[in-house]
């Protein structure tokens, strides 16, 4: 699959995997101030942002897309962030294709099973309201973005949230459009939350020795002091770093302290 991409700066690969609802535009502030020191690749990633849309959207086959993406560009050996969905794709992809990576960083998400949906945890409710909300809230004949927004506030009431999200509504020849693929994220929901199954997956474990760093946000529970010991045993190496004051969205909540903390391991 074709994706559409962001790039900046030069020197040492980094490519950028944003999460579930996001696109390379959340993470262009972050793209930029790394490329100061490096070549940074921002892709939308299947279903999201500019790329092509699929009704398949399972990890394999966001890994599948990803290294498609590093031959396409002759990108060697790059340093891979992931953040939640893409931090998962990023864990999958380190595991199956260690030889393809020269560090590995992970933002606030785990290598578990994040529940299954009728299991009605925080996070997940608020992932059930959030594809609802794009679900339902109509798009046909409306001409004012202001006009969406309210109906939209009707299914999310936190405004910083809010508006995260809707940087996916999008003009065209019709009036508006969800830049996502709505159907798809909703229908593969509860394998995006859950999956990869990391117990079943049979990886080389002495492959996987570079440098590897997970970032949390202290207000965040999608990692917990509970899951330090499975993130061990699948990445030995691994550090892990809690960003003050901040919750999933570490690098949009705190960019100066994600920011220091990325720098110093990666330099």
């Amino acid at each position: 699959m074709q994706l559409s991409y962001k790039i900046f700066g030069e020197g040492q690969p980094v490519l950028i995997l944003h999460g579930l609802y996001g696109s390379s535009d959340n993470w262009v502030t972050i793209g930029r101030a790394l490329s100061a020191n490096f070549k940074v690749f921002i892709p939308d990633l299947r279903n999201h942002g500019k790329s092509e849309h699929s009704n398949i959207h399972t990890y394999e086959a966001l890994v599948e897309d990803v290294v498609e993406f590093i031959i396409q560009h002759n990108i060697s050996k790059p340093i891979i962030i992931g953040h939640s969905m893409g931090g998962k794709t990023a864990m999958l992809l380190a595991l199956t294709h260690p030889e393809l990576i020269k560090k590995l960083v992970v933002v606030d998400i785990a290598p578990k099973a994040y529940t299954s949906l009728d299991k009605l945890q925080p996070h997940v409710i608020q992932h059930l309201n959030i594809i609802n909300a794009f679900a339902s809230t109509s798009l046909d004949g409306k001409t004012k973005r202001e006009e969406v927004e309210a109906e939209f506030a009707g299914y999310v009431k936190d405004d910083r949230t809010r508006q995260f999200l809707l940087k996916n509504l999008v003009r065209n020849n019709h009036g508006f459009a969800w830049a996502i693929h709505v159907e798809a994220l909703k229908k593969n929901l509860p394998e995006i939350m859950d999956g990869p199954d990391f117990t079943k997956l049979k990886f080389d474990k002495e492959a996987i020795n570079f440098p590897v760093l997970f970032i949390r946000g202290e207000k965040s529970e999608y990692i917990l002091e509970e899951d330090i010991l499975m993130i061990k045993k699948y990445f030995p190496t691994a550090e892990l770093v809690t960003v003050f004051d901040a919750g999933h969205w570490v690098h949009a909540e705190q960019p100066e302290l994600f920011l220091k903390s990325l720098n110093y391991f990666l330099e």
